[in-house]
């Protein structure tokens, strides 16, 4: 039912042109956007890592240390699966 009613809604909209930006890049995300989104989501990330591993070794030494070098390693695994997410035209 649900399908139906999501099915019905978009094939009775009046699909119109889309608009053609000639300055934005065919590539859809920039490095540097990419660079920034892989940050940020890291420091949320490693704040999650630090808490747990705070909570299971009970010393803070410990659950910086396993934050400090998740930090690191999953940043630059999400950067790489970022950019070839970037790089794959399927459902974009």
């Amino acid at each position: 039912m649900i399908l139906d009613i999501l099915y019905k809604e978009t094939h009775s909209k009046v699909q119109s042109e889309p608009t053609v930006n000639p300055h934005k890049s065919t590539s859809s995300e920039r490095v540097k956007r990419s660079l920034v989104k892989t940050i940020s989501w890291r420091i949320i990330g490693t704040v999650d890592t630090v808490i747990i591993s705070y909570l299971i070794t009970g010393g803070i030494d410990k659950a910086l240390a396993i934050g400090g070098v998740e930090l690191v390693s999953k940043m630059i695994l999400y950067f790489f699966h970022e950019r070839t997410w970037n790089s794959i035209k399927w459902g974009k």
